[in-house]
């Protein structure tokens, strides 16, 4: 007897789910096609009736990351786009270096995603362009500011999961945070430099 259309759908939304949130915890590698159709209790066999290939999963496990990721950084409230202040302190917060699991995806698979196929790269790549968007849209339409920060916000993130002592990481993101400030008004940097 086959399975009813709700019922595929619903089995492809639990291997979905589950194989971003490998990719979020573990990266790209991670995902093996029998281990993650055991851990939703289904059969390896069953994967592609779902999914073309493994790497037609990655490209939509990712897909799911990077917005959930998105998600989780929106500002709860008003609904008004964030200042670019208030952005970069999110971004580079203890909170947001310390939810490797629900914080942006980029800076925890960027590495990952520059090794793998076309299509996951085009994936990151549309969304690394849409942060770009919305970093410009804050700092009145500058985009080499809004890539400066963009980069230094992704490097610092990343970097500051890594490094091993809480003060020094912590550090790391105060320092960048204070740097980036001076993209935001830089007629009042540049004179304070000059002065």
């Amino acid at each position: 007897m086959g399975h009813s259309r709700a019922e595929k759908a619903e089995s492809r939304e639990r291997i979905l789910a589950e194989a971003a949130r490998q990719v979020r915890r573990d990266g790209l590698e991670s995902v093996g096609v029998g281990t993650l159709m055991q851990s939703v209790g289904l059969t390896h066999g069953g994967f592609y009736g779902h999914f073309e290939s493994r790497s037609a999963l990655l490209a939509e496990a990712l897909e799911r990351a990077l917005k959930e990721g998105e998600a989780n950084a929106k500002a709860p409230g008003s609904g008004r786009a964030p200042s670019f202040d208030r952005a970069v302190r999110s971004y580079l917060s203890r909170t947001h270096r310390d939810a490797r699991d629900s914080g942006c995806a980029i800076a925890a698979l960027a590495c990952d995603v520059a090794r793998a196929d076309a299509a996951s790269r085009e994936v990151m790549s549309d969304h690394i362009e849409g942060f770009i968007a919305a970093m410009s849209k804050t700092l009145g339409g500058r985009e080499d500011a809004a890539m400066l920060a963009v980069s230094a916000m992704v490097g610092a993130l990343a970097l500051s999961r890594v490094i091993a002592d809480p003060a020094r990481s912590d550090a790391l993101l105060k320092s960048v945070r204070d740097q980036l400030r001076t993209l935001e008004n830089p007629a009042s940097s540049e004179a304070s430099q000059s002065g």
